[in-house]
């Protein structure tokens, strides 16, 4: 099988929940799993002068995604930062050069899966996630969550992202906080689960 997890992240914390996505599909017998980043937006200087351009070097060596190489995957976990309750710019736009596979459905019947990172822990990572769901049901594709069978998601001794939704973290205003130990056993989970649906529907 194969797995592919495309991201946007700015500052490092969608990545790091890629890892632990990626880490929890290769649990799963004969699946493997490749990251792709979408296209950055941000004109270089301005991601120099942030300090984004410092963050992201972290995962420089991430291929960037192209939409046509969705067709050769049985499932695909997308991750995105929130912004103001929605997926990021750069994430958007990837959805939108892909009006060519809508139309020849070239990913009706794969699994869709989304997992984000906001700054704030009510800043919208239900909203963004099932808002990002919209986008893949017009393709066809069949989403998969982050089920209750994951005790983490009853968490409440501590701040935690992560619902049925998908896996989530939060980076705090100046982002300084980083996925914890909950979230990212969250993240791999969500990653192991979706490449056991996708065995088992590979299956039949």
């Amino acid at each position: 099988m194969k797995i592919q997890i495309i991201f946007h992240s700015m500052s490092g914390h969608v990545y790091k929940l890629a890892e632990s996505i990626a880490a929890g599909a290769r649990e799963v017998y004969e699946t493997g799993v490749t990251l792709y980043q979408v296209p950055e937006l941000i004109p270089q200087e301005i991601l120099v002068a942030t300090g984004a351009q410092a963050s992201r070097s972290a995962f420089s060596h991430i291929p960037v995604a192209a939409p046509e190489q969705m067709v050769k995957a049985d499932a695909i976990i997308f991750g995105t930062p929130t912004r103001f309750g929605m997926m990021s710019a750069q994430m958007r736009s990837f959805l939108d050069h892909t009006g060519k596979l809508w139309k020849q459905g070239s990913l009706v019947g794969k699994i869709g899966s989304v997992f984000v990172s906001t700054a704030t822990q009510h800043g919208g990572q239900e909203t963004t996630i099932s808002s990002f769901h919209t986008s893949l049901l017009h393709h066809g594709m069949i989403i998969v969550g982050v089920p209750y069978s994951e005790q983490r998601l009853l968490q409440v001794n501590e701040v935690s992202g992560g619902s049925p939704y998908g896996a989530s973290t939060m980076s705090g205003g100046d982002g300084a906080r980083w996925p914890s130990a909950n979230e990212l056993a969250i993240a791999r989970y969500q990653g192991r689960h979706v490449a056991d649906i996708a065995k088992r529907l590979h299956a039949t």
